[in-house]
């Protein structure tokens, strides 16, 4: 359990203050920022979660799904397929997800 608070913590983290405005608006390929590469800023925003989420769980594995899954879902978004509800409930399925794969602490 303190595994899946701690992955919801920092997802909060990353797609709130660690995002800021300028991802939020450079990731999205239908207006994109003018001389900014959308997939440039949705990468990085995606590595951003993957990398914490890889360093929680301590899976590389786990860092690269959340990676992936996040570039997709946010991008889904920004393309007006999903909304920002069913956006954050994916987030938070995929934290519940990486949660029960990651393998328990070893003392």
């Amino acid at each position: 359990m303190n595994r899946l608070f701690a992955m919801i913590g920092a997802h909060a983290l990353a797609d709130y203050p660690l995002q800021g405005d300028f991802l939020a608006k450079a990731k999205n390929r239908t207006a994109p920022i003018p001389g900014v590469p959308w997939y440039q800023a949705l990468g990085a925003h995606a590595v951003i979660h993957g990398a914490a989420v890889a360093a929680i769980t301590r899976s590389p594995v786990l860092g690269i799904a959340e990676t992936a899954v996040h570039a997709l879902t946010d991008d889904l978004k920004c393309r007006g397929k999903l909304s920002y509800n069913q956006d954050q409930a994916i987030h938070l399925a995929c934290k519940v997800l990486w949660s029960a794969l990651a393998k328990a602490p070893t003392a």
